[in-house]
C-alpha cells in the first residue's frame, strides 16, 4: 500500500526541516486519539536513531520501534518500522522549497498484517493522521513565526499534565529552551528539583529567565470530600506563594509569570456576560482561585509581569473533559446534563497552548479569561459531540443525580453557568485558529 499526503506552509524548507528535527516535535505530531505512547527514543535526526512507542492494538497493546535510516539536511529523512504492527513500513519525509515556502511531503509505502482484511480500514487511519498532522505542523510554525525569532528560556510547573506536557513540547519544538519543574528526577536533563511544600531545590537556576509558567495543581474532578478540597487549596496557594517569594528574591527574576487560574473564580453567573472585568463569584472554586492569584502578590511586588490566565474548559482527546465524555457518547449513553442550559467556556486545547505562549510574549499582565470567543452552553456541546462521532445524545442526566453523584464538585463543575468571554485576548490580536467547537473536536478526534 502507498500513500501520499501534501500541504504547503508559508515557512522555508529548512526551518520545517529543522522544526521536525527537534525531539519535541514527535510528539506533536501523535495523533490525540489514536492513544499511542511515546516509550523512548535515541539520538536526534540521524541515521541510526530510533523512536519507540506503546501502540494501542484492540484492547492491548503493541510495541513499535522506528529507526532513521536516510537524510538529506533541509530536505528529507527516511523511518523505517524495525518491530511493530505491520508487516512492513517506509516513511519518507521531504520538504520542498516553491515560491510560497515550503511544501511537505509525506510518503507511506507499508504492508499492513492482514492486506486483505485491513487495507481500506488501515488507509482511512493513515489518512486522518497525517491529516491531523499535516494541520498541527501549519498551525505550530504559523505560531511561532508571529514572533521575533529569540530563542526564550522557560520554565513550566505541571509540565507532566495534560496541558502543561503540550505546551512544554509546543514550546521546545519551536526553538525555546524548556526547563521543566520536577517533584522528582531534578538531575534529569531539562529539568529543575522542585516541591510543591517546599519550594525550588534551586531557585537561582532560574535566574534571569524569561518566563515561568505555574500549572501545577491537583485535579478538581472528583467529588470534593474534606481531604480533597484541603488537597486542591493546599496544591495551589502555598506552592504559589513560595514560588513567587523565591523567584521575587532573585537578583534577576524572571521577566514574567503566567500562572494558571480557572473561570470557576467567576461561580454560577446564569445568562451574564463576563469578560475580565466580573467580580468573582461565590463558592469553593472561587474562593481557590482568588486566593491563587493573590498568591503570586509577592512576583508582583518584586516588578515582575504578573498574568492569571483563567483557563475555561480545556478540550483535547488525550485528557481532561473531552476524554471523560467521549466513552459514554459513543456507546450511546450521554445526553445534557441538567437543564442543558448552563453555559460552558472552553477552549481547543491547541488554542490554549497558543494562548499560554502569547502570553509569555507579549506585554499582557493582570487577568486575562483563556477561552474561546464563543461559549457553549451544555446541550450544544453534547449535541456536537454526537454530531462529531456519529451517536444520539438523548439520555439526560437529571441535575438530582449530579447532585447525590458528585455533591459540590458536580454543582459547581457540572451544573454551574459561567458565559465567560476572552476580551483582553481578542484586543490584544490573537487569533483562534480552532474557535468552532464541531471543527475543534474533529480536530481533536480525527473525524
Amino acid at each position: 500500500m502507498k500513500f501520499r499526503f501534501a500541504s504547503g506552509v508559508a515557512q522555508e524548507a529548512d526551518s520545517v526541516f529543522a522544526w521536525h528535527a527537534q525531539a519535541s516535535a514527535f510528539p506533536r505530531l501523535m495523533p490525540p486519539w489514536e492513544g499511542a505512547r511515546l516509550v523512548a527514543r535515541s539520538g536526534t535526526l540521524e541515521i541510526g536513531s530510533t523512536v519507540d512507542l506503546a501502540v494501542p492494538v484492540g484492547p492491548s497493546t503493541r510495541a513499535w520501534r522506528a529507526r532513521i535510516t536516510a537524510v538529506d539536511p533541509g530536505r528529507c529523512f527516511v523511518d523505517e518500522q524495525v518491530v511493530g504492527p505491520f508487516r512492513s513500513w517506509r516513511h519518507t519525509h521531504s520538504f520542498l522549497s516553491v515560491a510560497e515556502g515550503c511544501q511537505i511531503v509525506d510518503e507511506i509505502d507499508c504492508q499492513p498484517p492482514v492486506p486483505a482484511l485491513t487495507s481500506g480500514w488501515v488507509g482511512r487511519r493513515i489518512a486522518r493522521a497525517f491529516a491531523f498532522r499535516h494541520r498541527r505542523t501549519a498551525d505550530d510554525l504559523a505560531r511561532h513565526a508571529a514572533w521575533p525569532p529569540r530563542r526564550l528560556r522557560i520554565a513550566i510547573s505541571g509540565a507532566g499534565g495534560f496541558l502543561g506536557g503540550e505546551l512544554a513540547d509546543f514550546l521546545s519544538a519551536g526553538g525555546h529552551e524548556v526547563v521543566r519543574l520536577v517533584r522528582a528526577g531534578g538531575q534529569r536533563p531539562g529539568c529543575l528539583a522542585w516541591d510543591p511544600s517546599a519550594g525550588l531545590a534551586d531557585p537561582s537556576a532560574l535566574s534571569g529567565f524569561d518566563a515561568v509558567v505555574h500549572l501545577a495543581g491537583r485535579t478538581v474532578g472528583e467529588r470534593w470530600s474534606s481531604r480533597v478540597r484541603r488537597e486542591i487549596r493546599d496544591s495551589r496557594i502555598g506552592p504559589t506563594r513560595r514560588l513567587c517569594e523565591q523567584l521575587a528574591a532573585l537578583p534577576a527574576p524572571p521577566k514574567a509569570l503566567v500562572c494558571a487560574s480557572a473561570i470557576g473564580i467567576y461561580g454560577d453567573r446564569g445568562e451574564s456576560v463576563l469578560d475580565e472585568d466580573a467580580s468573582p463569584g461565590a463558592g469553593f472554586l472561587a474562593e481557590v482561585c482568588s486566593d491563587w492569584e493573590r498568591a503570586c502578590d509577592p512576583a508582583r511586588a518584586a516588578g515582575i509581569r504578573v498574568v492569571h490566565a483563567r483557563l475555561g474548559v480545556v478540550l483535547g482527546a488525550a485528557g481532561g473533559a473531552l476524554a471523560k465524555l467521549v466513552p459514554p457518547v459513543r456507546a450511546g449513553v450521554a445526553g445534557r446534563i441538567g437543564s442543558g442550559r448552563q453555559w460552558l467556556s472552553w477552549i481547543a486545547i491547541d488554542d490554549a497552548v497558543a494562548a499560554l505562549h502569547h502570553l509569555v510574549q507579549s506585554p499582557l499582565s493582570g487577568v486575562v479569561n483563556v477561552v474561546a470567543p464563543e461559549p457553549v452552553t451544555n446541550a450544544g456541546l453534547m449535541a456536537a459531540l454526537g454530531a462529531v462521532l456519529c451517536r444520539p445524545t438523548v439520555l439526560p442526566l437529571p441535575a438530582i443525580a449530579v447532585r447525590v453523584a458528585f455533591g459540590a464538585m458536580g454543582q459547581e463543575t457540572l451544573l454551574a453557568s459561567a458565559r465567560v468571554v476572552p476580551a483582553r485576548l481578542s484586543a490584544a490580536g490573537f487569533t483562534w485558529r480552532h474557535g468552532d467547537l464541531v471543527e475543534a473536536l474533529r480536530h481533536q478526534l480525527g473525524r
